[in-house]
């Protein structure tokens, strides 16, 4: 996968992902996309180190499900780690 397709698939995964959780994630677009192609790059490790699946193909359906699944970990690391520096 290219590094363009690469940087589009984190940044609707992070997207996804913040749909995805209840309450409240701070961060903009561009924190949006940090933290999803951080998921991204987790989801596809953990993928290959489990399942010996990686991100390989924009368009295929395991590809989507580890990067959201990465993002998810990655933004809920992300909360606690700002919740806790918010007091």
């Amino acid at each position: 996968m290219g590094f363009l397709g690469f940087l589009l698939l984190g940044l609707i995964a992070g997207a996804i992902a913040k749909a995805i959780l209840p309450g409240r994630q701070g961060g903009g677009i561009i924190i949006t996309l940090i933290l999803g192609v951080v998921g991204a790059l987790l989801g596809g490790f953990i993928g290959s180190a489990l399942f010996g699946v990686g991100l390989n193909e924009f368009f295929s359906l395991s590809t989507w499900l580890l990067a959201i699944g990465g993002a998810i970990i990655v933004l809920l690391v992300y909360g606690m780690i700002t919740k806790r520096s918010a007091r």
